[in-house]
């Protein structure tokens, strides 16, 4: 009965106030308009970034991209609204289908929608656009002809197939070194199928590789096997983009034990198939997303009662062993506990992915600390002591004296941070393990030297890939001999009103830049529009809230089996948006900073004053426009436009 109360309430809420808290005084719209007048202000349309795309470490344009799957910005001819939206998000970002389902969507949190009822599913809707492209077979575009520079890039993780495939589209061709016999990094060997299908993933690395002259050199790892004087005798350029595979050990006494292992090494060893099964119990320590991987494939994975010392998981984990496939056929499960740092809703691992954890039969020890890994009389772990403890404005943890307890196991992951491994390429670490670049991604005081992704500092995929296409554009810069161009404050990758007019064949004659009057009626000018979104993010409070109807988001299908069902479950756990949930959903985005069409500003003006452009002039961004010899600043149109789009300017 309380869910179905929830669910009353959560329909019938009000999404929109007439008064602010504090204020009891309804406004006199009627003395507002006429003291307006005064004030010699007309509309002006001014485009700002979403909150949306200022969150997206990647830089994609996110409202774009909802508007084309939408139907409000239409396709060129002869294209499909999937693969325009799928031009259009891989702008920024090649990885759509696998960023769709495990990006932890920043962009969610910061969008406007959550101050209606519930943010856009951003996430869910790249999802259907990279799987669209998946089904379809889409290509990138035919890239331009070859520069004669090639650049290495040392790491093919996410950071480096997105460096490679903003090179090559801008005429550079490249090599890729990895140490690995596949290429993806975390996406393949850190995160699991279930989560990354594998044939999904293989499918968008290979889509960036059939751009051409993208050669691999993998299984070669750089510092060991080849030296960075060689590649600097080869190549014209060096993008380092080699991540963080070294994962921190428990900073405590004991934690030598050969069965405490790195949550990296853990999931590697599940990922490359030679871990296929844990043990009785396993405790991780951690609290973010690469803990909850591991807790949940220990879940899936189970245990066996007899196993052979030299088939214990340590073994296998340190590349020593690998398990038969034979072993599953006689799983149990096992008991699998994580510990935290945080409060569950304080923990950095994806609210919905500990829920997951939880529902699988994790056990889950919150604000809690290790204080020491007991061993056996063979040396191995026996046993976690914790204590409770409290935080200070740091996250340093202090131990709660009297609080201890202590977990029995029989192996101990730690998933409590990552560093680079920079065996051979010593000269390039910045004393903590990880690589110094300016804001330009280029590394201090080696010309020609790059860095981009884990290695800098670790943080989401979408990050990594992110840097990548900003040291891209770096290295183009370089290779050219000018200096790199200062990037956008805000938004990275923004609609662009002049391209959107070529591409509708509706760009603005030649300007020779003489001083003229006329401009509201000249071809020359695009009349009455200001550009804002590379440096000013639209707040909630500046869009007229008061036109959105409460509209409950629409929801993927996620599989996701519970503590009895688990063991052995690897199926995958995002099923994707259809073509009409994915067009509704896409339609409940605000559109924050850029006209909608949604016709109020015509409707509303008093005075005729706004009207609709011309159709066979009318393009996304440019929908409207004013009289001004009607226009008398009532500021109307601004009131009621819901996206913010309208500022009133132009005047005293």
């Amino acid at each position: 009965m309380a869910s179905t109360a929830e669910e009353t309430k959560s329909e019938t809420k009000l999404t929109f106030r007439i008064f602010e808290d504090g204020d009891y005084v309804q406004k006199k719209w009627q003395e507002a308009i006429f003291e307006a007048d005064h004030t010699h202000k007309c509309p002006t349309y001014v485009h700002r970034t979403p909150p949306c795309q200022g969150s997206c470490p990647s830089g994609e344009d996110i409202r774009g991209w909802l508007q084309i799957v939408r139907g409000m910005e239409k396709p060129p001819e002869g294209v499909s609204m999937q693969e325009y939206a799928f031009r259009r998000s891989t702008d920024a970002n090649p990885f759509p289908a696998i960023m769709g389902r495990v990006c932890p969507a920043p962009c969610e949190d910061g969008c406007n929608r959550n101050n209606v009822e519930d943010f856009v599913g951003i996430n869910s809707v790249e999802q259907y656009i990279g799987d669209s492209a998946y089904r379809e077979k889409f290509s990138f575009e035919q890239p331009p002809a070859l520069s004669g520079k090639r650049v290495a890039i040392i790491g093919g993780g996410p950071a480096g197939l997105a460096a490679a495939y903003q090179l090559r589209r801008d005429g550079h061709a490249s090599t890729i070194f990895d140490a690995q016999e596949k290429l993806g990094g975390m996406m393949y060997y850190g995160i699991p199928g279930y989560r990354t299908p594998r044939q999904v993933l293989e499918h968008e690395i290979q889509r960036i590789l059939d751009l051409g002259d993208i050669e691999l050199r993998t299984k070669t790892a750089v510092g060991i096997d080849v030296g960075i004087e060689e590649l600097e005798r080869e190549f014209d350029a060096i993008l380092w983009t080699i991540g963080c595979q070294a994962g921190r050990s428990l900073p405590v006494p004991g934690a030598d034990a050969p069965n405490c292992v790195s949550g990296v090494k853990f999931l590697q060893a599940f990922n490359d198939g030679t871990l296929q099964v844990t043990t009785d119990k396993v405790v991780c320590v951690g609290g973010g997303d690469t803990s909850i991987d591991v807790v949940s494939v220990a879940r899936r994975l189970g245990k066996i009662d007899r196993v052979n010392p030299k088939d214990r998981p340590e073994e296998v984990i340190g590349g020593y062993v690998a398990h038969d496939a034979a072993f599953a056929a006689s799983r149990k499960g096992a008991e699998v506990t994580l510990t935290s740092l945080f409060p569950k809703k304080a923990m950095t691992a994806t609210e919905h992915e500990v829920e997951d954890a939880l529902r699988e039969g994790v056990t889950i020890y919150d604000g809690v600390v290790p204080m020491e890994v007991i061993k056996d009389a063979e040396g191995r772990a026996s046993a976690l002591k914790m204590a409770k403890c409290s935080l200070d404005d740091k996250g340093v943890p202090s131990a709660i004296e009297g609080t201890e307890f202590v977990l029995e196991c029989d192996l101990i992951v730690s998933a409590i941070g990552q560093g680079g491994d920079l065996s051979g390429i010593e000269e390039l670490d910045n004393g903590r393990g990880f690589i110094d670049t300016d804001k330009f991604y280029r590394i201090t005081d080696r010309p020609g030297h790059f860095a981009a992704g884990d290695i800098i500092r670790p943080h989401l995929l979408t990050t990594a890939i992110g840097q990548a296409s900003i040291a891209a554009r770096s290295i183009d810069s370089y290779l050219n001999g000018v200096e790199p161009k200062t990037n956008p404050k805000v938004d990275v990758d923004h609609f662009s009103l002049l391209e959107k007019l070529d591409e509708s064949n509706l760009s603005p004659e030649q300007y020779d830049h003489t001083q003229k009057w006329g401009t509201a009626s000249a071809n020359f000018a695009v009349h009455n529009y200001e550009d804002r979104s590379a440096h000013e993010i639209i707040p909630a409070d500046e869009l007229f809230l008061g036109h959105f109807e409460y509209t409950p988001r629409n929801k993927r299908e996620v599989i996701g089996p519970d503590a009895s069902h688990v063991l052995g479950h690897f199926e995958e756990r995002h099923q994707g948006l259809s073509d009409e949930q994915a067009v509704a959903e896409a339609t409940r985005c605000m559109s924050c900073g850029m006209c909608f069409e949604c016709d109020n500003c015509v409707i509303y003006c008093p005075q005729d004053a706004v009207f609709r452009v011309n159709k066979d002039s009318s393009t996304t961004g440019r929908y409207v426009d004013t009289d001004y010899a009607k226009c008398i600043g009532c500021h109307i149109c601004a009131d009621v436009c819901p996206t913010g789009y309208i500022d009133m300017g132009m005047g005293e």
